[in-house]
């Protein structure tokens, strides 16, 4: 386990030593991030620059949370949703769309450094995140999604030692709010990761509303690692005395310890039934909604 008394004055250090100028840093509004944050403000103070990418796949609310989460801290936010659907037009493969959105953010990223006359980035990359992009398990956006070309002077990852569970005790030692502490995982791609197939903007819509009803029913009472709900394809329904082709979306639940493995939590017949009502019920277009019970191994915790 981390020694946060130590890591937190090393961490500073480090990001002094590579920040000699003015740096931007990539804030998600999760814990891994918010660390790096607090991090890097501690090291440089104004020379940090916090940017927010509002890139049209975060949950329900996501954005308006983040404004108001880091109000006093000069956060910048950009709307790049136009950019992002673009880059992900006609694009179906799993690696292919993480790429996809690995570039399309260290581009928004470089434009806005360029802006502000920052050439270093700063990433909340943890443990985890490398060793599945280097092992080949998949691409995370901010480690084996990134271009081979960037325009950044360097790179700076204060945790990327770190899992999970050691990013929060760290959060606690700095005096993060417990909201942002206990935070669940969420994917750098974002809900483009939560739909199979092509992105389009129906697809995230429907996920984003199904997501938030998974997180309301689950997070607070049953507190699982990581929960939400996934769009898997199309299926056959009845509406009413109609035949339909409906959206059929995955219900995911799993407990952890440090997202290395995984396991399904075992929900009352009940809850699910209620998932099922309200998802089908709300959104009209969902026709079959289905629980995941597979662990980690052989199932990645995200379908892609």
């Amino acid at each position: 386990m981390v020694k946060v008394d130590t890591f937190i004055p090393k961490s500073i250090e480090y990001i002094k030593r590579e920040c000699t100028g003015r740096a931007i840093i990539a804030l998600s509004g999760g814990v891994d991030s918010s660390v790096c944050a607090v991090l890097a403000y501690r090291a440089i103070g104004d020379n940090l620059i916090p940017i927010y990418i509002d890139t049209g796949l975060m949950r329900k609310g996501e954005t308006e949370r983040i404004k108001n989460t880091f109000l006093d801290m000069n956060l910048q936010i950009i709307d790049a949703k136009d950019r992002f659907f673009a880059a992900l037009k006609g694009v179906d493969d799993p690696e292919e769309k993480r790429k996809a959105v690995g570039e399309t953010f260290i581009r928004v990223f470089e434009e806005e450094a360029k802006e502000l006359d920052a050439d270093t980035l700063i990433q909340g990359t943890i443990y985890p995140d490398r060793i599945e992009s280097e092992g080949g398990i998949k691409s995370h956006h901010n480690v084996g999604g990134l271009p081979s070309r960037i325009s950044f002077k360097s790179i700076v990852e204060p945790i990327d030692d770190l899992y999970k569970d050691e990013v929060r005790e760290v959060a606690r030692a700095l005096d993060l709010p417990e909201e942002i502490c206990d935070k669940m995982p969420f994917p750098g791609p974002g809900l483009a990761v939560r739909v199979l197939g092509e992105v389009t903007e129906e697809k995230i819509e429907v996920v984003r509303e199904a997501n938030a009803i998974v997180e309301e029913e689950l997070v607070e009472s049953y507190h699982p690692w990581q929960t939400f709900a996934a769009v898997l394809g199309k299926g056959t329904g009845v509406k009413g005395d109609q035949r339909v082709h409906g959206w059929i979306v995955a219900v995911r639940a799993v407990g952890s310890r440090d997202g290395m493995t995984a396991e399904s939590l075992e929900l009352p017949w009940s809850v699910l039934k209620k998932i099922e009502a309200r998802i089908s019920g709300s959104i009209p277009s969902v026709v079959r909604v289905v629980y995941d019970l597979s662990p980690k191994p052989p199932a990645t915790i995200e379908f892609e």
